[in-house]
């Protein structure tokens, strides 16, 4: 039997580097508009999609130049609201469709993240993604009371510790520890309410958590670290791995790392899947998707560039010498516990080693801000072949997440009334939800 990808959709920069402004968004409101997500919610219910995704920041890039004035201008970076009272208020009018929501492991406090999300899982009947994320932006740590990064693997020790928190907390009331019996008066069960008493590196938490066990016992746990410590980190606790599509042969090396990793845990790494980050222009022709390719081209203007890279990266572009290696910057920005694996990511194609000048680094990345270079373009046939090759290829365990859609609502149309229905015919797109929660629906292959 063909095996069926999985498909979510990522909406966490709709609103952000030009997006909001290029044809096919949507127009007579802005965001946070609910509306707006009212209807993106519907029509990626209707194509039976796995979940809506949004990523998150809580600071508005201030790397570049040393200021904000650039990014709070260009909309590069933000607003961004908090989304969690958003996609309790989606989950009224959907029924089947997941909800993916990031919270970070190196701010946050595992038992306030833990309640919430228990909630929010009760509120959705059990359709809650928890996208377990280590912070490495310069602005987020200035609002959490943090003048420098965290060093960066121990962010990763940070984050298992928090989600063996989060962990022990959702399983410290058993599933039956409520009697509910009203003649005796009798709530629960006390030896199925066990205090977790954690006293750890991080954190101390006694427990155990005040609530009722969530539809699928806990939400399910996503990571997307993509170093080496960090694919050790999503080995440890995930459910699903969010991964960048850097190219098939890449892909195929980060799934067998990842594979080994899991083995190492004791873990079986058939149950769990990567899902692909991917930029998809889906056309009705091969030439209409082409036209809307180019089109990205103008979504963030050059003044922005600058900024939305270096917030990215955690470093001040600004600062760049007229010439310098690729390699050199990278060993600044490891110094300064930022984000090494974006920086090598955006500039994949250079020689690490090789003088480039400043005005040949900024045409590479001002295609890379636009997702120009990496994305999948083409009639829904073209896309579904890529789709359907590096689904293959890694293993068909898994699926997409699309990302960062050029204009929504209308990339988000032309997925749902032309991609889907051609990976259908394929068998390898379900034509109904089976499940009522998100971890089932993602089981299902």
């Amino acid at each position: 039997m063909t095996t069926k990808m999985h498909i979510g959709y990522d909406l966490s920069w709709i609103q952000l580097e030009g997006r909001w402004r290029l044809p096919g968004s949507w127009t007579n409101a802005s965001y946070p508009d609910m509306r707006f997500f009212k209807e993106l919610a519907l029509i990626a219910e209707r194509g039976l999609m796995d979940f809506m995704f949004w990523g998150d920041g809580t600071g508005i890039p201030s790397t570049w130049k040393g200021n904000r004035d650039d990014a709070v201008r260009w909309g590069v970076g933000w607003p961004r609201q908090d989304m969690s009272p958003y996609i309790a208020a989606l989950s009224q009018i959907t029924s089947r469709i997941g909800f993916g929501l990031t919270y970070s492991s190196t701010y946050m406090h595992p038992f306030y993240t833990s309640r919430l999300l228990n909630s929010l899982d009760h509120v959705t009947g059990g359709r809650i993604a928890f996208n377990v994320v280590a912070s490495s932006r310069k602005a987020d740590a200035a609002n959490y009371g943090f003048d420098e990064l965290m060093e960066h693997d121990q962010r990763y020790e940070r984050m298992e510790e928090f989600v063996d928190v989060c962990k022990a907390l959702w399983a410290s009331v058993a599933p039956d520890a409520f009697i509910l019996d009203r003649e005796a008066g009798i709530m629960a069960d006390p030896e199925k309410v066990k205090a977790i008493g954690h006293r750890g590196k991080f954190f101390n938490v006694m427990g155990p958590l005040a609530c009722v066990p969530s539809p699928q016992g806990r939400p399910v746990l996503v990571q997307a670290g993509a170093s080496p410590r960090g694919i050790q980190a999503s080995a440890y606790f995930a459910d699903m791995v969010f991964a960048a599509s850097p190219g098939k042969d890449k892909q195929v090396k980060h799934r067998k790392a990842l594979d080994a990793a899991l083995t190492a845990q004791g873990r079986d790494p058939s149950g769990v899947g990567i899902v692909w980050d991917v930029v998809l222009i889906v056309g009705e022709t091969d030439e209409d998707a082409r036209r809307r390719h180019e089109q990205l081209l103008t979504a963030v203007p050059p003044e922005a560039v600058g900024a939305f890279m270096s917030h990215q990266i955690g470093y001040d572009l600004s600062k760049l010498p007229q010439s310098f290696t690729i390699a050199e910057i990278n060993e600044q920005i490891v110094k300064a516990n930022a984000s090494p694996v974006g920086f090598l990511n955006m500039t994949t194609g250079i020689d690490p080693e090789k003088t480039i000048t400043k005005d040949e680094f900024y045409e590479v990345i001002k295609h890379h801000t636009a997702g120009y270079d990496h994305a999948i373009v083409g009639s829904a046939e073209k896309v579904a072949d890529y789709l359907e090759e590096t689904f293959v290829a890694t293993g068909e365990r898994g699926g997409f997440m699309i990302a960062h859609p050029p204009a929504v609502p209308r990339d988000l149309l032309n997925v749902v009334d032309f991609l889907i229905p051609e990976l259908q015919r394929r068998g390898r797109f379900r034509k109904e939800y089976r499940y009522s929660t998100l971890r089932e629906n993602l089981l299902d292959s």
